[in-house]
């Protein structure tokens, strides 16, 4: 039988999550020596009697300040997306055709690569909110191993389909200008996927404004390139779409060293490169990070995959219904990106919480951020609706395209409010780390649902590009359904488990 002196102690404290809580440890003395394991700290969360405001207003601070780094990398992407297609529309038609058909090839697989990336962050968040830092270096290594690896075998692919160019039925006279800036786009997968195992990592560890500044300044350098070789000026040759290309390269391979220069000269980062030098075996780190990633993985391929065929069937109904959807799907990404970032936030403060087993804070950390993605499309919406016309006059004077996009406005305000739901409790299920129902959830909402949808809404009952985009609603509002019942379920189990930790210790 054994005996037990509890002494309970109370006192505020704030851990790694930045959550206010108080601390109540058990200190335990077991005078017959059994069950001296049953040690510990619980987090009792002091939430009791608060209106909405006060129950969430450290969590809204905590998300904003993790989520406008990301933000800001978002926008500057899209800057330099459109700074790209600017400067080699202005250089050339024919290169910007050229531009626009090898992009389409490589987006599928940059979409895939960068959501395998984003399965560190559950595994080394966790890491960090327990206060791990070897258990964290030593993921890191093994992710820049296992994503080097994933990018390598893109690589392979797509240099296989090298091969296959002119098989795509695509005009005789671009084939000379799509091959070199093929090959100079392919040999920028693996620095890129060096790049964003560091990202995601220091994502992981609460440091977004680091990869930040690095996307930023790289951004700037792309653009440079863009100027000097596209055009040929400051002494530099005028090499057109390869210019572009070479830039591009560059910027990646630099961004790439900056980020490893950083974690290997900041002393916050110290505790992880040395675990990182560990020359211990990996496998079963190597095996985590594989299972947890590829879901992603393939969740983003599918889900990208869907909006392609959106492109591909909104040009059987003529060029002004597919230029439409264009300029449309541009303005989405508005939406997106600011969804996205809050997404990536809210899959950081529950990585970090699930560290601890702090389940209040797990929920608490999802509903603050669906509020902000929903605040963030309702504000969204109002933009389309109020300014819509004008934004869309802002990419083509064409009348005909600006009527069509212009019915395109009601599905697209449906399409964000699915999209922010489902952007939020996709990554916070990534946060938990439980991330297989990714899989069979992208299936049912963005195949079985997604593509019949579109099929009968765009082309049998004869609604064109509207039908297409109200298919893209439908399946976002299955998917969040889906990814709701599925986030629900994991916290349960999880909490569940540790109830029956506790009972049997």
């Amino acid at each position: 039988m054994s005996l037990f002196v509890q002494i309970v102690v109370k006192t505020p404290h704030s851990g790694p999550m930045g959550f206010p809580f108080f601390a109540e440890r058990e200190l335990m003395t077991n005078f017959a020596g059994h069950c001296l394991t049953c040690q510990k700290d619980r987090i009792v969360q002091n939430v009791a009697g608060m209106n909405i405001w006060s129950k969430y207003r450290i969590e809204y601070k905590e998300l904003v300040s993790l989520g406008l780094p990301v933000l800001v990398t978002q926008a500057g992407i899209i800057v330099v997306s459109f700074a790209d297609t600017m400067m080699v529309g202005a250089h050339s038609t024919d290169e910007l055709a050229a531009a626009a058909f090898v992009n389409s090839l490589f987006v599928v697989a940059t979409v895939m690569m960068i959501g395998f990336a984003a399965g560190m962050i559950p595994l080394v968040g966790a890491l960090f909110g327990r206060g791990d830092s070897s258990g964290a270096g030593r993921t890191l290594k093994a992710g820049l191993q296992v994503n080097v690896s994933v990018a390598s075998v893109f690589t392979v692919i797509m240099g296989c389909l090298y091969f296959f160019l002119d098989c795509f039925g695509q005009p005789a006279e671009l084939l000379p200008i799509v091959r070199p800036y093929y090959l100079t786009v392919l040999c920028s997968l693996v620095p890129m996927s060096v790049f964003n195992t560091f990202q995601q990592t220091s994502n992981a560890l609460n440091s977004t404004k680091m990869p930040m500044w690095i996307i930023l300044t790289a951004n700037v350098l792309n653009i440079i390139g863009n100027y000097v070789l596209i055009f040929g000026h400051a002494g530099f040759p005028e090499l057109g779409l390869l210019g572009a290309g070479i830039s591009t390269l560059f910027a990646r391979v630099v961004a790439a060293c900056i980020i490893v220069a950083v974690f290997r000269g900041k002393m916050r980062y110290r505790p992880y490169v040395d675990a990182f030098k560990d020359a211990g075996s990996l496998a079963p780190r190597r095996i985590e990070v594989w299972e947890t990633s590829y879901p992603v993985m393939i969740q983003n391929g599918i889900e990208c995959a869907l909006w392609t065929l959106g492109a591909i069937v909104c040009g059987w109904f003529g060029k002004l219904q597919l230029a439409a959807y264009q300029v449309v799907n541009t303005m989405a990404q508005l939406g997106f990106m600011t969804y996205i970032s809050f997404g990536v936030a809210t899959s950081i403060r529950i990585a970090n919480a699930m560290g601890i087993s702090d389940f209040q804070g797990i929920r608490r950390s999802a509903s603050a951020g669906l509020h902000i993605t929903l605040l963030l499309a309702t504000l969204a919406s109002a933009v389309f609706i109020l300014a819509g016309k004008g934004l869309i006059g802002l990419f083509t004077p064409d009348v005909g395209v600006v009527g069509a996009a212009r019915l395109l406005i009601v599905p697209l305000v449906l399409y964000q409010y699915g999209d922010a739901v489902q952007l939020t409790y996709a990554n916070a299920l990534r946060g938990t780390g439980d991330v297989k129902p990714l899989l069979w959830v992208a299936v049912v909402a963005y195949v079985l649902v997604g593509v019949p949808s579109m099929l009968a809404l765009g082309d049998w009952l004869g609604f064109g590009s509207v039908g297409v985009y109200y298919s893209f609603s439908l399946a976002l509002i299955v998917a969040s359904l889906l990814l709701w019942l599925s986030f629900r379920g994991a916290v349960n189990r999880r909490e569940r488990i540790k109830r029956l930790f506790k009972n049997h210790c």
